[in-house]
């Protein structure tokens, strides 16, 4: 997929976290996108979304031949994610920092609501910068939403990074967390379908040269 070259390191760094979600662990089909016991699916890191439509392709969500032209005026997939527009977006994003507060707020949902869904969010460690993100991850685990996992991708594009490291942002505010390498599809699995009674955080670190 050509159109978007700035973005291309933002989807590469993804692929192969979003390939073993939809693959693996997300209850979540073509048939199935409006069903409230559906697992959501949250793509804050919105601005690099080439792999997030492949793998929609791929699974059924969308059709392949609107990889083609993707970009063009009258295509449905643009440089972010439309919710509107593309079949299974959950949300609109690509603004840094509102994946995150939108997922505590759809798990909290969900809670209320009773369903049976979880929610993924996934984001980029520079995305942590923002100060919403600070807030969501301090609520999360003061309301004890269990049913949020969030995925960040550390492929070292923060600027100033995290003292301890990006998990131990989530753990001092109470979150569960792990650290897997973000291209081994076991490690990412195991990590995604771990057991948790609290929010959980997965940090895939991916090395710039791959």
């Amino acid at each position: 997929m050509t159109g978007d070259e700035k973005h291309e390191w933002a989807a590469a760094s993804t692929i192969d976290v979003l390939w073993v979600l939809y693959d693996r662990v997300l209850n979540v089909t073509p048939a199935t996108v409006d069903d409230p016991d559906r697992d959501r699916f949250l793509l804050s890191k919105g601005h690099g979304p080439m792999a997030y439509y492949a793998v929609l392709a791929e699974k059924g969500f969308i059709d392949e031949s609107t990889l083609d032209d993707w970009t063009s005026w009258d295509s449905p997939l643009g440089q972010h994610p439309d919710r509107v527009l593309v079949n299974g977006v959950e949300i609109s994003s690509g603004s840094l920092g509102h994946g995150l507060p939108i997922a505590v707020g759809t798990a909290l949902g969900q809670r209320v609501g009773k369903s049976r869904g979880r929610t993924f969010v996934l984001v980029g460690d520079g995305e942590l910068d923002e100060g919403s993100n600070h807030e969501a991850i301090a609520v999360a685990a003061r309301l004890g939403v269990a049913n949020l996992t969030a995925i960040v991708i550390d492929n070292q594009s923060a600027m100033y990074g995290w003292p301890g490291g990006i998990a131990s942002r989530f753990a001092v505010e109470g979150w569960q967390t792990a650290e897997i390498d973000g291209r081994d599809h076991e490690a990412i699995f195991a990590a995604l379908t771990a057991p948790h009674d609290r929010p959980y955080a997965v940090v895939a670190k991916i090395e710039k040269s791959h």
